[in-house]
């Protein structure tokens, strides 16, 4: 899927912003595919519980704390994406630098926002 996003952190629980953000992508018909704590299906969209290598991922989209970040840098790396959206909250100075270093595209922004702006490109 060309254009995909990635939604890390994913939750079933409709009050947090990676759920909301998930339905938005899909209202905004971006292809989305989703991991996070537990499995679960979003607006068509399944949540996986486990790190799989998707291909062809443009973004990720990120909901987890800085700490938590860190188990997952390689596997963000190996996605090879054009960006990685740190939403308010997930900021890490530590992996935007390593993602820099590695030619790829950080912005520091809320998902919601930007789709809601028509600025998610």
């Amino acid at each position: 899927m060309k254009n995909t996003t990635l939604v890390l952190g994913a939750s079933l629980n409709e009050s947090r912003y990676s759920n909301r953000a998930i339905k938005s992508l899909v209202e905004n018909k971006v292809n989305t595919l989703a991991i996070g704590a537990s499995k679960g299906e979003v607006s068509g969209v399944q949540i996986s519980d486990e790190k799989e290598l998707f291909k062809n991922i443009d973004t990720v989209t990120l909901y987890i704390n800085p700490k938590i970040q860190e188990d997952y840098y390689d596997y963000i790396l190996n996605l090879k994406p054009r960006r990685v959206i740190f939403n308010p909250g997930t900021e890490n100075i530590e992996f935007i630098n390593i993602l820099r270093s590695n030619n790829i595209l950080v912005e520091e922004a809320c998902t919601l926002v930007l789709l809601s702006i028509n600025q998610y490109n």
